[in-house]
């Protein structure tokens, strides 16, 4: 094989598993990330792009050969398992499964089809045989409190239900992310900091998430909206998830609904451009049709609930179900910002924070924001290809086919690696950081306090001309505010900053 639907394998091989069976039955899916194929040699090297196994490996070249083998060696993919069994005749699957009723991967395949079509196969329930777990804990992240499914004698572990079930498979970055156990870190540390600097670092940290969330969307906010947004943001995790609490914080994040529907989108909506003679759409990512909002929102929540109850890491939930939320993209405006707020709601239901703060998620993902849109994007154009649309009489969209396994079973892998991310700089960076020039700055202002009687106002005053000089007062500052200084105080106090601030940034303090 020299190339695979434009994919051009490291070394010769031949497809295998969901490689063949999109490409034998024609299915209208996204290609997953990475496919597998069989190499010639026997110790083929793999790629991000392909899975690469020797010739032992080879399966059947039949329908439950490649079913068997994609199960066995890629997991579970519920976009192609889902295409795969809207297009195959039910007496196909029964067939499969008959030939060798008790396999573990025959069982696997005949509770995915009747999961995925709601459908029930003519086959009679299954006597009492061990139960395997539909995924594998050891490929894809699933619950550990699985129900036992009798009929099938599966243990139906999958994060979500049929409405919204994005995966999640355990790659290396994120091994190496789990196995560093960041919440403990960041409890450990927060443990041992002084409760006043704590809660001003969390303070600060919020407003900072607020106004970087802002932001992201290319606003520069007021104060109040900054302030409005922050109080949200801090409630997360202590109210009930559902489309109503969504639209209420969508109208705290509109400041002004004149123009803009609140609400539930009613009709079609994309990202991108309209053009500029024409007006017609230019789009680079379609959103979920209206007549699906509501059970793919509904989904959402769902797997939020299954899967923290089920111990699967908040983090990798936070980032399915937050990312999928945004992908959607139920309402007009404002699907940014509460996809971010879903972060922290999800991160501080599954305890992942410490109570007394919230992580700055936003303001890392600003900063990374090259980074955090290629992940967007890189869901927008893999499945751009699968949407059929044509522009409307008003310059939107009208998606014509249908669309909705796209939101529901996306690979989240790329997108929880990315959360990670930026979840180890704000514990590792922002929060050392920031408890760091506040235990700088209450230093600093007792070291004043014990040299001169000044209001808080005062030395906050003083910090900053320091801050902005180098740790020395400029002759402004000493020939004005601070003119009744002598020389000797000058330099106790240049001194006592230098002291505090060792190795510390010595940045403007927030106001």
């Amino acid at each position: 094989m020299n190339l695979f639907h434009n994919r051009l394998p490291p070394e010769p091989a031949d497809p295998a598993g969901y490689a063949v069976l999109i490409d034998q039955y024609h299915l209208q899916v996204p290609l997953p990330y990475q496919l597998a194929a069989i190499a010639e040699r026997h110790s083929p090297k793999s790629t991000p792009e392909w899975q690469l196994l020797t010739p032992r490996h080879r399966p059947d070249d039949s329908l439950s050969g490649h079913l068997v083998f994609a199960l066995k060696w890629e997991g579970v993919r519920l976009s192609v398992l889902n295409a795969l069994f809207g297009s195959l005749e039910a007496d196909l699957i029964e067939k499969i499964i008959q030939e060798k009723p008790t396999s573990r991967y025959g069982r696997r395949i005949w509770f995915l089809y009747e999961w995925l079509t709601d459908t029930k196969l003519d086959i009679p329930d299954l006597g009492k045989v061990k139960a395997v777990p539909i995924l594998d804990a050891s490929q894809q992240f699933g619950i550990n409190n699985g129900t036992l499914s009798a009929r099938h004698r599966v243990i139906n572990n999958l994060p979500g239900t049929r409405a919204f079930c994005p995966l999640v498979w355990k790659s290396r970055t994120l091994e190496s992310f789990i196995e560093q156990n960041l919440k403990l870190r960041a409890s450990e540390f927060l443990g041992e900091v002084h409760p006043d600097v704590l809660t001003r670092a969390a303070a600060f940290l919020l407003s900072g998430d607020s106004k970087a969330s802002f932001q992201i969307e290319g606003e520069n906010p007021s104060k109040d909206r900054t302030q409005r947004w922050g109080n949200a943001i801090e409630m997360a995790g202590s109210v009930e998830m559902k489309i109503s609490e969504l639209e209420r914080l969508q109208t705290i994040v509109i400041s002004d609904d004149r123009f803009v529907k609140l609400g539930l989108r009613t009709e079609g909506s994309f990202i991108g451009q309209h053009d500029r003679s024409t007006g017609e759409p230019i789009p680079e990512h379609i959103c979920a049709r209206v007549k699906d909002l509501r059970f793919l929102l509904d989904g959402v929540m769902d797997y939020v609930n299954r899967s923290l109850n089920g111990g699967v890491d908040p983090v990798v939930v936070a980032a399915a179900a937050a990312f999928g939320f945004v992908f959607i993209h139920p309402f007009v405006d404002g699907n940014g910002r509460i996809h971010r707020w879903l972060i922290h709601h999800i991160l501080a239901k599954g305890e992942f924070y410490p109570k007394q703060i919230v992580f700055p998620v936003s303001a890392v993902m600003y900063r990374r924001i090259h980074e955090y849109k290629m992940v967007l994007e890189a869901f927008s154009k893999h499945v751009f290809p699968f949407i059929e649309w044509i522009a409307t009489e008003n310059n939107n969209v009208d998606v014509q086919n249908e669309t909705r396994r796209l939101y529901s079973y996306f690979d989240a892998t790329k997108q929880s690696e990315f959360l990670f991310e930026c979840v180890q700089e704000t514990i590792t960076n922002d929060l050392p950081g920031e408890v760091a020039y506040l235990d700088a700055y209450r230093l600093f202002g007792d070291g004043i306090r014990q040299l001169f009687d000044m209001t808080e106002t005062t030395v906050h005053l003083l910090h900053r001309f320091l801050g902005q000089n180098g740790g020395k007062l400029s002759n402004r500052a000493r020939t004005k505010e601070f003119e009744s200084l002598s020389d000797a105080e000058a330099a106790k106090i240049e001194l006592l900053f230098s002291n505090c601030f060792e190795g510390v940034p010595t940045g403007v303090m927030p106001n």
